[in-house]
């Protein structure tokens, strides 16, 4: 069990950059695929970038695919997505969580989702 706090949100310009930072409690963050998941107004939530336990390969939807970029810090139970080119589309909010194996979707018995870090993105 890891329980995660969300931070770095913001409001920002279109074209501008955000880093967001998921950091987790408890001694074995290492043993889990951690994944990045967004809610817009009125939306359900969706799917934004994963990355595997070891940092070994990662995944990411169509819509932030080069302009997102995901990692992790294993020492400091931290994980974090970088945001460039942010458009308003991104406008959400961010939530982490562990990922599945095929680094698609949640973990299938994830159901702790936090307050996630808002993200607005202004045209």
């Amino acid at each position: 069990q890891v329980q995660l706090a969300e931070s770095g949100g913001g409001l920002v310009q279109a074209g501008g950059s955000l880093r967001l930072s998921c950091a987790a409690s408890g001694r074995a963050f290492s043993n889990y695929n951690m994944g990045w998941f967004r809610q817009a107004p009125g939306k359900e939530r969706e799917f934004v970038a994963a990355i595997r336990w070891n940092g070994s390969r990662t995944n990411y939807a169509d819509s932030v695919k080069g302009r997102f970029t995901i990692s992790r810090d294993n020492a400091k139970n931290t994980v974090f997505l970088q945001m460039n080119s942010l458009k308003p589309e991104d406008t959400a909010v961010y939530f982490c969580a562990p990922a599945n194996s095929l680094l698609s979707l949640p973990e299938s018995t994830f159901n702790s989702w936090g307050q996630g870090t808002q993200v607005t993105v202004a045209s």
